[in-house]
């Protein structure tokens, strides 16, 4: 096994990305543990309009996602006066989308939330959230393209400083919005949504700021403002298009987990959304590692250098079960403790202990799992990957029907739901990369 980088090199890039996805993790914890304490009916509606706003800037996210693969690549190959017009052609496309999304939003969701929603309490919450939240599209969409161009240049430091920042702005404005205090009105879960769309602004502003201020922006070619360039705009669709779809379709199957939940009661929906929270820390430190595996496997492919891939990906799975597994064994062993963070219900908390473990145990197949499946993106062939989540989505939501919505499991066994996708992608990304011919992909 060869490898190219060492493990500090590794930790170096990929612990202001970890920072940064925790702390961004910590706005969906800040309107949990803020709304855990107005109720169980505000709970639950913002685990469905929370995923629901999700699945769609996931499809942003996509987009951003194969422009980060384009700038590493060049960033690899050193041709860097290329990464700015990547980045601004993908602003214009992303300002666009966001007001295609936005005005189909506010016509549309309430229709869509009111046909699949069972509950009236939750429909009424899911959509004053709804309503207000999807002002975050402008900002969160132009973020998104900020994070991609500091991930693909290996310059992550600055996520972490702009996190912070978002998270600081979002506590202050959950509190002040949805209690109501100094002089505000008090909003409820209306509140959590403006809140979080604000603190979205904040994070652009500080990302113009900082790149302005201490970035080399003639290097990259960040100083001029370029024309909208069809030709480059279609070079970073043709790899983000399957980001994009995959990453809205990943995230449309996980709203409907929430809908079969649903079903299920509003406890149960109240227990998967806190697991949903206490899920994302874990989550965030693999997908840090695995976003870093990524950006540095588009790098060594663009310096000629395929030998070491295998390698990387191995170091990469080892430092995240590092990392993961005191986790879980912290999750395990004080339970309540880490559930009494997101609610101040007695009963609740207990009801959400064995879905905790469950989740806990998926994360041990998880971890090799995420790591694979960024690794085949990482390799520019992100068409294939969107045919090995597709697949593997469909297994998934076959299963999670039968299992909730047909037998009517409890919603710890629901939580089985993320072994099973694990187990199945990380055996299909594994067998691509052992496989696959993707030593010579051009993009």
């Amino acid at each position: 096994m060869q490898t190219k980088y060492t493990y500090k090199q590794i930790w170096t890039i990929a612990y202001p990305i970890l920072i940064s996805l925790v702390m961004e993790q910590m706005i969906g914890m800040t309107d949990t543990a803020f709304l855990g304490r107005v109720g169980e009916v505000e709970l639950g509606a913002s685990a469905i309009a929370g995923v629901y706003y999700l699945a769609i800037f996931m499809m942003a996210f996509g987009f951003s996602i194969g422009a980060q693969i384009l700038i590493a690549r060049r960033n690899g190959e050193g041709n860097y006066q290329q990464i700015g017009p990547i980045f601004y052609q993908g602003i214009y496309f992303l300002l666009t989308v966001a007001m295609v999304l936005f005005i189909l939003s506010q016509v549309f969701s309430p229709h869509i939330l009111k046909s699949i929603i069972s509950s009236e309490h939750i429909y009424d919450a899911a959509h004053s959230y709804i309503d207000w939240r999807v002002y975050g599209f402008f900002f969160s969409f132009i973020m998104v393209m900020f994070r991609a161009f500091f991930v693909g240049t290996t310059q992550t430091k600055t996520l972490t400083l702009n996190s912070i920042v978002m998270v600081l702005s979002n506590v202050v404005f959950n509190y002040i919005l949805i209690f109501g205090k100094f002089g505000f009105p008090k909003l409820g879960i209306a509140g959590a949504a403006i809140g979080s769309s604000l603190s979205e602004l904040v994070s652009v502003i500080f990302f113009i700021v900082y790149t302005w201020k201490r970035i080399d922006c003639r290097k990259y070619a960040l100083h001029v403002l370029p024309k909208f360039h069809a030709r480059t705009l279609k070079r970073i669709l043709n790899i983000s298009v399957w980001t994009m779809i995959q990453n809205f379709v990943s995230l449309s199957t996980w709203f409907m987990f929430f809908l079969f939940v649903e079903h299920l009661g509003e406890r149960s929906l109240a227990i998967a959304n806190i697991i949903r929270n206490v899920s994302g820390i874990p989550f965030m430190v693999v997908m840090a590692f695995a976003a870093t595996c990524g950006s540095l496997i588009s790098n060594l492919l663009g310096a000629g250098e395929q030998k070491y891939v295998r390698g990387t990906i191995k170091q990469h799975i080892r430092i995240g079960y590092t990392f993961v597994i005191p986790l879980l064994l912290l999750f395990c062993l004080f339970p309540n403790l880490i559930l009494s963070v997101y609610t101040d219900m007695a009963d609740l908390r207990e009801a959400s202990i064995p879905s905790l473990w469950v989740l806990c145990a998926a994360y041990l197949v998880l971890v090799p799992a995420n790591i694979y499946f960024q690794s085949v993106s990482g390799t520019g062939n992100t068409r294939t990957a969107l045919a090995l989540e597709l697949g593997v989505l469909a297994i998934y939501i076959t299963y999670a029907a039968y299992f909730i919505l047909h037998l009517r499991m409890d919603i710890a066994f629901a939580w089985t739901t993320e072994s099973v996708y694990g187990v199945f992608i990380l055996l299909f990304c594994y067998l691509y990369m052992k496989k696959g011919n993707w030593q010579k992909k051009k993009i």
